[in-house]
């Protein structure tokens, strides 16, 4: 229904000027970067391939930056990154069947991460879909149901007509909190036929806010004003949504105990009277959560790892912010509240008054001495060493990137990643090969500050030949290898569970020489010296390498009780 009063939106001289004379010899490709371009796009990730061509002779006529990775993946990593830093949706530009397929572990992690990553991916010729029965190199029956289950949405096209309403619907999706990965399709046919379509010039999308039920704050504000003993759990919501300011208001108007989950890091200082820190692997700080007669989770689902593994049983009330839906009370029944954190906790704070309890700090002492002591225990010296000499060298503004190895998995508890927004890791979905693909994304993004990438030396074999990618773009990555001569947390999981680790030691190649092949700068440091190596790999421009000799062990788990 149309009214007099619904806005008409006139197109500029400018606009009807060019698509009354688009410039000629343009293709469906061309309308897939003018589409992204309009949207505010100004770089994109990828590889070419065969039916993809179209979308990347395009990128010669457009003003878009092109960052090419060596493996789909890898790219896909990449953009993730990109999302995370930037906030924006990253375009990621695919071939199909093989080179659309290899990137589904990392569209995996976006969506795991709520990392805005737009996918566009060629299909074979329009005659050739819907049967897998044609012949054609990379045919898949039915490509978009590989990715159904792993991205938010796919927007599939059939017409020259359909590319910019679908590529901004898409875009639109990757934006609307939770953020995540999207899938667009289009036809080898489709991208390379000449266009009739006139130039895109614009594409604003406006992604829907998601405000909390006002009945629904009311109630959680009473319960909060009215508790004895408070705490808050924030998740990688609270980071996404840039509401790490209004957590730490309400935390401070509350006296309520904060801890951040491994997805969330940064989103409330370490340091802070209030701060738990990260200690979820940590039974003392679960006996304290599960005592908390109030406890709101912001911007979490409570998973497996932010739940001491299932293990956490909480015996107060909890208050859930979530805005994935179906993360909402999927593991512990509570006042669910489906928004976006910051707008959540703005409404919590228009609410909720002063909360007057000076034993909160104490409290929050007398836990991370019980923590110091069980770690300092167990003579894991080198360890924490090693951990503190990355945080001493690592600039404070500095982001990092954390592949699936023991040293992440140390940082997650007991990183201070300084502020939010800077400490990222694949434990969303927990996929090899993150850490530097990943970095390289972020070091695009902004490349005003060093970039710290760290992996073992098994996740490094998943990411080596983008070695080449960063010395191609002269990206300021250094890559932290902690070369322990296999999975060194699997060779731990399977000790403990079988009495030796089997299929977990690796041959590997010699990380410096391999590092020095492609002209980036490697060194073989020490624990001793990784500090000052480390250091001066971060201060330099451009791509380098610290390879650290070094078996690391898990500190013990203590969700057994």
């Amino acid at each position: 229904m149309t009214h007099d009063h619904d806005p008409v939106l006139r197109p500029t001289a400018g606009q009807t000027e060019a698509a009354l004379n688009p410039p000629p010899g343009r293709i469906g490709g061309d309308l897939v970067v003018e589409t992204l371009a309009g949207l505010g796009a100004t770089t994109v990730f990828g590889l070419p391939g065969q039916h993809a061509l179209g979308m990347f002779d395009a990128l010669r006529r457009s003003d878009l930056r092109y960052i090419g990775l060596r493996m789909e993946n890898n790219a896909g990593f990449a953009a993730d990154a990109y999302g995370r830093i930037t906030g924006e949706a990253a375009p990621l530009l695919l071939s199909t069947g093989p080179g659309a397929l290899t990137s589904l572990p990392a569209l995996q992690e976006a969506r795991a991460a709520s990392a805005p990553v737009l996918a566009i991916g060629s299909q074979v010729p329009t005659a050739g879909l819907g049967g897998g029965r044609h012949g054609y190199l990379h045919e898949l029956p039915d490509q978009a149901a590989s990715f159904r289950g792993v991205v938010k949405s796919v927007h599939t096209v059939r017409a020259q007509s359909q590319i910019p309403s679908a590529i901004a619907e898409a875009w639109t999706s990757a934006l609307t909190v939770p953020h995540g990965p999207v899938w667009v399709e289009i036809p080898q046919d489709v991208l390379l036929a000449e266009t009739s379509v006139p130039q895109v010039t614009g594409g604003d999308t406006f992604p829907e806010e998601l405000p909390p039920r006002p009945e629904l704050t009311a109630v959680a504000a009473d319960l909060l004003a009215r508790a004895e003993r408070p705490a808050i759990i924030a998740g990688g919501g609270v980071v996404r949504a840039d509401a790490s300011g209004k957590l730490r208001q309400l935390a401070e108007r509350l006296q309520a105990p904060v801890v951040t989950t491994f997805g969330g890091k940064g989103a409330f200082p370490w340091t802070h009277p209030l701060s738990l820190q990260s200690w979820l692997e940590d039974r003392h700080t679960t006996d304290f959560l599960e005592d908390a007669d109030v406890l709101l989770v912001v911007g979490s689902g409570l998973g497996e790892l932010s739940s001491n593994y299932h293990t956490f049983a909480p015996r107060g009330r909890v208050i859930q912010i979530e805005a994935d839906l179906g993360k909402l009370e999927s593991n512990h029944p509570a006042l669910g509240i489906h928004a976006d954190a910051r707008l959540a906790l703005q409404a919590l704070l228009e609410t909720v008054g002063e909360r007057h309890d000076p034993t909160a700090p104490e409290r929050v002492r007398t836990l991370l001495d019980k923590v110091g002591e069980r770690i300092a225990a167990q003579g894991l010296t080198l360890e924490q060493d090693v951990l503190a000499a990355v945080r001493r060298a690592l600039p404070a503004d500095a982001p990092s990137f954390w592949d699936m190895t023991i040293l992440a998995y140390w940082a997650w508890s007991a990183f201070d990643a300084k502020s939010p927004n800077t400490m990222h890791s694949a434990q969303g979905a927990g996929g090899l090969g993150y850490g530097f693909p990943a970095a390289l994304g972020a070091a695009v993004a902004d490349p005003t500050r060093p970039v710290l990438a760290v992996s073992g030396d098994g996740g490094a074999l998943y990411s080596v030949a983008e070695l080449a990618t960063a010395r191609q773009y002269g990206l300021n990555v250094t890559w932290l290898i902690v070369d322990d001569g296999g999975y060194g947390i699997l060779r731990e999981y399977m000790t403990d569970a079988f009495g030796q680790p089997t299929a977990t030691e690796l041959a590997r190649p010699d990380y410096v020489a391999l590092a020095e092949s492609f002209g980036v700068p490697g060194v073989r440091t020490s624990p001793g010296t990784l500090e000052a190596d480390l250091a001066r790999a971060l201060a330099a421009p451009g791509p380098s390498v610290v390879v650290l000799p070094a078996v690391l062990r898990m500190f013990a788990p203590t969700h057994r009780g």
